[in-house]
């Protein structure tokens, strides 16, 4: 299992929402998510300031994304507020609260339009995942 490098360090200002979504990214990367794209939805609703939407080929890769992010984060003692859709295999969410994590296979994500929900929301694409992640660990934003 993959863990990011700088996953043990503290967690503690404004920033650090965007830490986290880069964090999560990058883990669900490891697990071979395909089209990866964290939104900044700060200044569009209150549910969160970040919501990452990725999708996954079959339900043990969605398994297996689950696991690697809840393992990862629980050494953190940073559990999810929910967790929804685990056993679906079409759709999955991790609530972080600042953080939103949405996997889909292919027919959901189409389905559900988060892409073009958030469409107008500021964006985080990969490579600039790694990039922006890079920055943040070099202590700018």
């Amino acid at each position: 299992m993959i863990i990011p490098k700088d996953l043990n360090a503290p967690l503690q200002r404004k920033e650090d929402a965007k830490r986290r979504a880069l964090l999560i990214a990058e883990l669900v990367q490891s697990k071979h998510a395909e089209e990866i794209v964290i939104y900044k939805v700060s200044a569009l609703s209150d549910l969160a300031d970040y919501f990452i939407v990725c999708t996954a080929e079959s339900k043990p890769q969605m398994r297996a994304i689950l696991e690697t992010v809840d393992f990862s984060f629980s050494k953190k003692e940073s559990e999810p507020l929910s967790v929804e859709g685990r056993d679906s295999g079409t759709w999955l969410l991790m609530d972080y609260g600042d953080v939103i994590l949405h996997v889909f296979n292919p027919k959901s994500r189409e389905f559900y339009g988060l892409d073009r929900l958030w469409g107008d929301a500021p964006r985080i694409t990969l490579p600039d995942i790694a990039s922006d992640l890079d920055t943040l660990e070099r202590g700018h934003s």
